[in-house]
């Protein structure tokens, strides 16, 4: 987990810490986390190793350093790693080389998809530091059947190396409300192209000719926004929570998921959904939310005006939904990876 810069890398650091976590509580196997000193609870629960050596950043420039240098000079952080059967990388880039069995998390390969929402120079990195590593892993784990598929066409992955283990979500945590629901929608996401932002402000202005009461509220994104619209910029995780429990709907109009969190976050609080049908969003949301055109703000606001509509019966499906996703089941599934590549019993 060297690679990871917290409160930067979004749903990958949820995955890698709950991941981390789920291993600690449920796993029959032994575990080291190797983190970053930028990190150093990222093992929660673990036997832990902070590596100092690794010259871990914050900014583009200084990770992009950090992570050159320890390729280059990997000696010191390879001595970590004696003794280990086999080594994950959830974090995609294999921060120390190694030559023994490993297994990396590919999230996405939206670089691939949709290359006019990824820089000219965020290109090349992830062909370096994504797609060349996923072809030389003895195991490479995504997400979902979406982004298993986009990458067996896209990378020429072999399809038996490819393995599909959903995310969970605390459910100790993402519970329902008590009280009533609020006259507000909410999209938590960064500011990212790909998020689509400026189409879903034309749908919302549309969305308020039929209710006026209404206004969006956004966290994660940062800068200007039309009338009617608070931006809250990053909010501390339990204010995120009080939103999904109170929120009239979340309305998730992004043109592209590896899988979607923030969807089975909300479901599990009984906040009804509304949501782009493209990527793996389909997959995740099954019959649990409104799906609609991401492209379209007319598709956009009758989706969340139907999903408003149905408030009690998309609750009731989105708890059901939300509950067949378990940290508790991937754990178990990621071990299973673990056994067949090392020879383990």
């Amino acid at each position: 987990m060297l690679t990871l810069v917290p409160g930067v890398i979004g749903g990958s650091e949820t995955y890698a810490r709950s991941l981390a976590r789920a291993l600690a509580e449920h796993g029959t196997l032994e575990y080291r986390a190797l983190v970053p000193i930028l990190a150093p609870d990222a093992g929660d629960g673990l036997e832990t190793v902070v590596v100092r050596e690794y010259r871990a950043g914050t900014t583009p420039g200084q990770r992009i350093r950090a992570m050159a240098r320890a390729s280059a000079r990997s000696g010191p952080l390879r001595a970590y790693l004696s003794g280990l059967d086999v080594v994950h990388f959830p974090l995609t880039v294999p921060v120390p080389p190694v030559e023994r069995a490993a297994a990396l998390t590919l999230h996405d390969v939206q670089h691939r998809d949709l290359p006019k929402h990824v820089s000219l120079p965020e290109r090349s990195f992830r062909a370096l530091a994504y797609d060349r590593p996923a072809r030389r892993a003895a195991a490479v784990i995504v997400p979902s059947a979406f982004v298993r598929a986009r990458a067996i066409e896209l990378l020429g992955l072999q399809p038996k190396r490819v393995h599909v283990i959903h995310h969970g979500i605390d459910h100790d945590r993402f519970t329902p409300g008590e009280g009533p629901r609020e006259p507000f929608l909410l999209y938590p996401a960064k500011g990212w192209p790909h998020k689509n932002h400026p189409l879903l402000f034309e749908a919302f202005a549309r969305v308020r000719r039929e209710r006026p009461e209404l206004r969006l509220v956004l966290t994660g994104h940062e800068g200007e926004a039309p009338d009617g619209v608070d931006v809250r910029g990053l909010v501390p995780a339990d204010e995120l929570l009080r939103l999904y429990r109170c929120a009239a709907c979340l309305v998730f109009p992004s043109l592209y998921e590896g899988f979607g969190q923030p969807l089975l976050e909300a479901m599990a609080c009984g906040c009804p959904v509304a949501a782009s049908n493209t990527a793996a969003i389909p997959e995740i949301c099954g019959n649990a939310a409104v799906l609609f055109d991401p492209y379209e703000p007319d598709a956009i606001a009758a989706g969340v005006l139907d999903a408003l509509e149905r408030t009690d019966e998309l609750r009731e499906l989105g708890i059901a939904r939300s509950a067949c996703f378990t940290w508790a089941e991937a754990a178990h599934r990621h071990e299973a990876v673990y056994r067949s590549l090392g020879g383990l019993t």
